[in-house]
């Protein structure tokens, strides 16, 4: 008796596209962190050394926020701890939202940190309790110090395409966002769709008028959010436009803890199905990511939301 192998797209390359992608992996901080039941932190250093061993090598890991603001993040220390040297290093980010957060963060040995601001003075106010022009002052510190300390440093950008108290965004008070944590010193900028509002013709509006502002596409990842189904057809869009890093979760897990009309992230494997069938390397071995959402939807007792996961579990 034979078994098959697990079905794949045949590869039908695009004009356009990238030889290569960077998947940025957000699964353990960004998928995890509106889970209402705290997983405990074995489960999440597990779930990053099954990442790693399926072949994703950029993996945000925590954020260093309070407790009591995020508990499903109050256990940052620990799960680096768990992690040893698989926790530290450029390409194992966490999430800083302040000069405490920072100092928490490098004295584990952390190396990359990501700072989160807001295109929208409704969500920073939210998110932050400070305006955007106290956001990036804030920041101002705590990017400065992250560079003196020789840390990579990435400025996320959320609420890039609407808002769901203000309703949508326009694009110069993006532009104008981005420049002035760009212009702190910061390596990459994240353009963040928080509540999944976004379609193609918006992202490549966007990404024109970054570029005309000094701003590239080589600078630049995107973060789309899969609310009305557009997060994967808005990443392929934003590839044929320059960009080659992309932010996903694995499983489709995610969300937001202070914007409520937020969904799940797009989904890493969705994501590396796509460039499976477009010829785009990326390095991930796909069987395994979607063994790891089976097993991680498994701790938090529900399905996980990919379509792949979904399709290629009970295959």
């Amino acid at each position: 008796m034979t078994t098959s192998s697990p079905p794949l797209p045949m590869t039908v390359p695009l004009p356009g596209m990238p030889e290569r992608v960077t998947i940025y992996e957000v699964g353990p901080r960004d998928g995890l962190q509106n889970e209402k039941t705290v997983v405990p932190v074995e489960v999440k250093a597990q779930f990053v050394r099954r990442l790693l061993d399926a072949g994703l090598d950029t993996v945000e890991l925590t954020s260093f926020v309070a407790r009591d603001w995020v508990p499903q993040l109050g256990d940052a220390e620990d799960l680096l701890d768990l992690l040893g040297p698989l926790g530290t290093g450029r390409n194992r980010p966490v999430l800083v939202p302040n000069e405490r957060g920072l100092d928490r963060a490098l004295d584990k040995g952390v190396s990359a940190v990501a700072i989160f601001g807001s295109a929208t003075e409704s969500f920073a106010r939210a998110n932050l309790n400070r305006s955007v022009a106290e956001t990036v002052e804030m920041f101002s510190a705590v990017v400065k110090r992250a560079l003196d300390a020789g840390a990579w440093v990435r400025a996320y950008v959320s609420m890039s395409f609407g808002d769901p108290w203000e309703g949508p965004v326009p694009v110069r008070q993006v532009v104008d966002t981005s420049l002035r944590l760009m212009d702190l010193g910061c390596d990459q900028l994240s353009i963040g769709d928080t509540i999944g509002v976004a379609t193609a013709g918006h992202v490549v509006q966007l990404l024109e008028a970054l570029d005309e502002a000094g701003i590239g596409p080589d600078q630049c990842a995107v973060h789309f959010h899969d609310t009305y189904g557009q997060a994967l057809s808005n990443t392929l869009t934003a590839l044929q436009h320059g960009v080659r890093v992309v932010d996903a979760s694995t499983g489709g897990l995610g969300g937001c803890p202070f914007a409520r009309s937020a969904t799940g992230n797009l989904a890493t494997e969705d994501l590396v199905w796509a460039l499976d069938g477009l010829g785009v390397e990326h390095g991930v071995d796909l069987t395994a990511l979607v063994q790891t959402s089976s097993w991680m939807a498994e701790q938090l007792g529900r399905p996980a939301p990919s379509r792949v996961v979904r399709a290629l579990a009970g295959s």
